[in-house]
Order: structure tokens, then C-alpha cells, then sequence
């Protein structure tokens, strides 16, 4: 049976990580796809994607010229997995704060009939092992705004590790989305809710990085709080975005029948 599921991972600066995790998630008990964007990185890690997909056909890999930011790779792996067929399309970081063992659970909830399943610290189950206090600070304080400001039911809404089904993707337009960043999935998850489709969180142990630099700095953690304020602001042009979003969501679930 071909795979389902692509693993969308994007990369900058990660060889440590990169072969280890490709080849963890290539035996899970599902078969799923992986796909690598890499962002030139310096230190060889598009190089090591790439000798993996020589070496595997359910291993590919997009070449961007430059950090080109983390929303803006999310997109790109969307397109090329909707062009693809696939039905689900995962998200996950590279440096194992998310288990490739957690993955089979989020794709169990979404055969379930979810259309987006997040991996989530904040549920009754989740754990976050490793982080600061100041980097747990940060993360309860724009959840809690997203919450707050934007009405975010999901508890976790800033979590990477998520899953996808197709007609999501499909219904909402990607371009129209501003943030190119971390935000990205706090924009994602407001759209998701806003638009009707079922979301669901399953616990799962976050553990902070032990291999290569954090990515997050003190402008991706601006530019967080930018996108809250944004989004309640710029209500009506949002939604003039949400109504165009579930008539397609409409056309989608058609057509998926």
C-alpha cells in the first residue's frame, strides 16, 4: 500500500539530527514519506539529505537558496505534498524535541476523522522535559494570549508537531497567510478553528534540544506577538479570509467523498 503520510521536516544547521531521525521515522509501522527543506544549510545538512534519498525513495528533499524562515518552508512542503496526493501532511522539528514514535498517534486520531491533530505539551499527558524556565515561560505567555486575544480553543497552539489532513490545506489559501516564522502556527491554528474543521491535541513528552542551536530568537518571539495583535486587529479583512476559506473547505469535502 503507498504511504499516506508526509513528514514535512525543514532543516538549517542540522546534521547532527538529520540521518538519525529520517531513517527513525522511515521504520515506523506505517510507511511514511519524508521530506527535507533544507535553507543552504552551512554546516553539509542539505548534503546529508540528499545521500539519504539516494539511498531511499521515500526520502526527498527541497533545496531553498537561504533561511528563508520557518512558516514559509511549512508552505512550500505543503504544496509539494498536495501535489503529490498525499492524504495527511506532518510537521515535526528536526532536533527531537518530537518523538518520531509519537507520530503514529496523530495519524491514528486523524483516521479518526480529525482534520488537524497537534502533538501537545499542555494536555493531561503531555510533558516538557529540558526546557528553561524562561523558554516555558514564553510558551505558556503566547498561549495563553492566543487563548485570550484570539480565542484559541487548542491548549498548545504553538506546537510544530501537528498533522494535517489534505482538504485543510486545500481550503485554506496558504498565500494569504502573512507570517513566515514560529507565528506560522499560531496563524495556522486561529484559520483551522476559524474555519470549521475538527482539531484535536494528543499528549506527547517534549524534550528540548540536546544537538545543534535553538532556533527561536528574541525577533521570532516579537514577531509571535505581532501576529496575535495582527490577528485581532485586522478583524474584518480576516473575515472576508475565513468566509472565502469555508467555501472551499465546502468544494473540498465534496469532492473527498
Amino acid at each position: 500500500m503507498p504511504a499516506q503520510a508526509l513528514v514535512i521536516v525543514p532543516t538549517y544547521n542540522e546534521k547532527e539530527n538529520l540521518d538519525p531521525l529520517v531513517r527513525r521515522l522511515r521504520s515506523l509501522p506505517q510507511e511514511v514519506h519524508v521530506l527535507v527543506v533544507d535553507d543552504n544549510s552551512p554546516d553539509g545538512t542539505g548534503q546529508i539529505a540528499d545521500a539519504l534519498a539516494a539511498g531511499d525513495p521515500g526520502v526527498r528533499v527541497l533545496h531553498r537558496p537561504a533561511k528563508l524562515g520557518l512558516g514559509t518552508a511549512y508552505r512550500a512542503g505543503f504544496r509539494y505534498g498536495l501535489e503529490q496526493g498525499y492524504r495527511f501532511l506532518c510537521t515535526m522539528d528536526c532536533d527531537f524535541s518530537h518523538s518520531p514514535e509519537s507520530l503514529p498517534a496523530l495519524l491514528a486520531k486523524a483516521g479518526e476523522g480529525y482534520d488537524l491533530v497537534i502533538g501537545s505539551r499542555y494536555v493531561p499527558g503531555g510533558r516538557v522535559v529540558g526546557s528553561t524556565p524562561l523558554r516555558r515561560l514564553i510558551s505558556y505567555g503566547a498561549n495563553w494570549l492566543a487563548h485570550t486575544v484570539l480565542g484559541i480553543d487548542v491548549r498548545d497552539c504553538t506546537a510544530g508537531f501537528r498533522c494535517y489532513r489534505h482538504t485543510v490545506l486545500e481550503a485554506i489559501d496558504l498565500d494569504r497567510i502573512f507570517s513566515s516564522g514560529y507565528s506560522f502556527l499560531i496563524e495556522m491554528a486561529f484559520y483551522v478553528q476559524q474555519t470549521g474543521f475538527r482539531i484535536a491535541e494528543v499528549p506527547i513528552t517534549f524534550v528540548n534540544r540536546t544537538q545543534g542551536a535553538s532556533k527561536i530568537s528574541k525577533a521570532e518571539i516579537a514577531k509571535a506577538f505581532y501576529t496575535l495583535l495582527r490577528l485581532r486587529t485586522r478583524s474584518l479583512p480576516w473575515d472576508w479570509i475565513v468566509a472565502q476559506a469555508r467555501h472551499r473547505a465546502g468544494g473540498s469535502r465534496l469532492r473527498s467523498r
